[in-house]
């Protein structure tokens, strides 16, 4: 199989895989998180952590596009406002393995705005249309871009279908619309999750304004219910966040059969005897326990034994040595208190 055919075989899984993907988020998406992520789901789309250009091209940080083969399908987000240099970190990406690169468009942190990308770059859409071109140029992944409604005092019904005009004028296919605005002054970025409200209608609106544009909703999706309900409404994916980092069973177990339709459930043993071997894996290379286990922590959230579960990690994962012999005790303490949950229901 050819490098050519085999990219436009990865397009093919991505583009399926992002009827429902896993936001990136930073200090949260790393490939501990994005390893255990699979074991839940096998179809959903998985994202790096922000990557961004200077770091990748000036700097040399090539450890930052390291990631699991069992990781896939899984895409890389870059930031950045240089077109060429974009488009030299997206060939970097490319060559790693990865056949989406995203573009973010939506991150409103004072970091983001002093490099003068994210969320800032909705103000010029020429600007991203140029990076998007040049980064198309340079690889055969897709090239995607995440994005706000809009920033700041712009009129998002004005501004919105403007940007995803040029986007699509570039060539951009599928768009990941965050159904808030970012300001970015005034608000931190932790309140720029949580305070602007969220605009549904106007991210179905740009769907139907644009319907052979691939569209994606973030923002605010809080169980699998609201994946399934959006995709119905017409939308191509649905991106989860927080809800997927911190109940990730809620959001992963059951996607395979009800998003992706697979008549088999995911199976728990299983994906916690790969995440077994896994740590011994790591552990064995160096990774601190912690390090992983900390993206499990809400795996049973909501259950009985869950904070046995949350506390035996939290306690036990930092100390020395601390290897998958944690992980079987935790889950000895869950199983022990579900077990007399239900002999006493019994």
């Amino acid at each position: 199989m050819g490098d050519k055919t085999l990219m436009n075989t990865k397009n093919d899984v991505i583009a399926k895989s992002s009827l429902l993907s896993v936001a990136p988020m930073m200090d949260w998406t790393d490939r501990h998180c994005r390893f255990f992520h699979r074991q839940l789901s096998r179809d959903a789309l998985l994202y790096t952590e922000m990557v961004t250009g200077p770091a990748l091209v000036r700097g040399g940080a090539l450890h930052l596009l390291e990631h699991d083969p069992q990781e896939h399908p899984v895409a890389l987000q870059l930031g950045g406002s240089d077109p060429k240099e974009l488009a030299a970190a997206a060939r970097m990406g490319a060559a790693a393995g990865y056949g989406e690169i995203n573009l973010n468009c939506g991150c409103p942190s004072d970091r983001v705005q002093s490099g003068c990308f994210g969320a800032i770059l909705m103000r010029s859409p020429e600007l991203v249309a140029e990076i998007c071109s040049e980064m198309q140029a340079a690889c055969r992944a897709e090239i995607t871009v995440k994005c706000r409604i809009g920033v700041d005092d712009q009129v998002p019904q004005d501004t919105l279908p403007v940007f995803l005009e040029s986007l699509q004028r570039a060539g951009i296919g599928h768009v990941i619309i965050h159904a808030r605005k970012a300001w970015l002054n005034g608000l931190s970025p932790k309140d720029n999750r949580t305070i602007p409200p969220l605009d549904y209608p106007l991210v179905l609106e740009m769907k139907r304004q644009f319907p052979a544009l691939r569209i994606s909703l973030n923002g605010g999706v809080t169980a699998l219910d609201q994946v399934v309900d959006f995709l119905e409404s017409g939308l191509d994916g649905v991106m989860v966040g927080r809800a997927a980092y911190q109940r990730p069973g809620d959001i992963l177990l059951g996607a395979d059969q009800r998003v992706f339709g697979h008549s088999d459930p995911t199976d728990l043993d299983r994906a916690l005897d790969q995440m077994r071997s896994y740590i011994e894996r790591e552990v064995t290379k160096g990774a601190r326990l912690a390090a992983i286990t900390r993206h499990m922590l809400g795996l049973f959230a909501g259950q009985p034994g869950a904070r046995q579960w949350r506390r035996i990690l939290s306690e036990q994962a930092h100390l020395r040595g601390a290897g998958p012999e944690v992980l079987d005790m935790a889950l000895a303490a869950l199983r022990a208190e579900q077990e007399q949950v239900a002999s006493s229901v019994g």
